[in-house]
């Protein structure tokens, strides 16, 4: 069998841009990409601390240093600029591996640097 388990997560990010009209997904520093463990094009939840919404959606790689976190596409109704974040990504994994398996957890700053990891 294998379990949904929490891959990666960037804690307390704040969006930085919100753009309707766009296919529609998220762009996220490069940066913060990385040090969570997220690749492009992966599907990420999105959990928006300021107003409970919730969505799931793909990342697109914004400039590494750039501090972006943006919204793109329908899901700009939902989330805004200013907004605190957290994005989670999941891999699928064997019980067994489960368990000695610790997840990248990335806490962001103000800017959208790496505060924790």
């Amino acid at each position: 069998m294998l379990i949904k388990t929490l891959k990666g997560k960037i804690h307390r990010a704040t969006v930085t841009d919100a753009l309707i009209d766009y296919p529609g997904s998220i762009g996220i520093d490069t940066t913060l990409m990385e040090a969570a463990g997220i690749v492009p094009y992966e599907v990420v939840l999105v959990a928006d601390v300021t107003n409970g919404n919730r969505l799931e959606t793909y990342v697109v790689p914004e400039p590494a240093g750039s501090g972006k976190i943006t919204i793109l596409g329908a899901a700009a109704h939902l989330m805004k600029k200013g907004d605190i974040v957290i994005l989670m990504s999941f891999g699928l994994m064997t019980l067994e591996e489960t368990k000695n398996f610790k997840p990248k957890v990335i806490i962001a700053d103000e800017n959208n640097g790496i505060k924790n990891m």
